[in-house]
């Protein structure tokens, strides 16, 4: 497998895999490919990943710079990330993750935040830490990974995209 960053070329086959890849999801509401065209659109997909096994496209994932009570902070949000669901449970999802934090590390990223099952993300070191608050989700669901001595504190704001801005 190969973990590249996307080309124009791939935009139609990204959009259809992050489509299927939450279809049924309880968690989701269906806009997750449209976050990501609007991501893409305003310029600030910082990092966007695909995983091509055999020449196709099997996974993605996407990271973005975030604010935290309103100020540009060198921290990034994970996310979405989708893999094709037949190639899921098969450490597709966490090769493109540690690719995609090995990268914003390499742009001197603080740290990366992410909204997800905490079984699954603290493989990665992500940990649920209440001194930073994503509104209206669960505490234990929203994690933080400092790459550093950070003890920022405060509101997490996502790119305007992510709320249909």
């Amino acid at each position: 497998m190969i973990i590249r960053p996307e080309n124009p070329r791939d935009i139609p086959e990204i959009q259809k895999l992050i489509t299927a890849a939450f279809e049924g999801a309880p968690h989701s509401d269906g806009t997750e490919a449209a976050i990501v065209d609007a991501l893409r659109a305003a310029g600030a997909l910082t990092k966007s990943l695909v995983a091509e096994l055999d020449g196709v496209i099997v996974g993605y994932v996407a990271f973005s710079l975030i604010e935290i009570d309103r100020q540009s902070v060198e921290w990034y949000g994970l996310g979405p990330i989708a893999v094709r669901p037949d190639q899921q449970r098969r450490g597709v999802g966490v090769q493109l993750i540690e690719a995609g934090l090995d990268q914003i590390k390499a742009l001197s990223a603080r740290g990366c935040v992410v909204l997800g099952d905490p079984a699954y993300y603290c493989r990665f070191g992500f940990k649920t830490d209440s001194a930073l608050k994503f509104p209206g989700v669960p505490q234990e669901y929203f994690q933080r990974l400092d790459f550093g001595d950070d003890e920022l504190q405060g509101v997490v704001r996502y790119h305007s995209a992510f709320y249909g801005e």
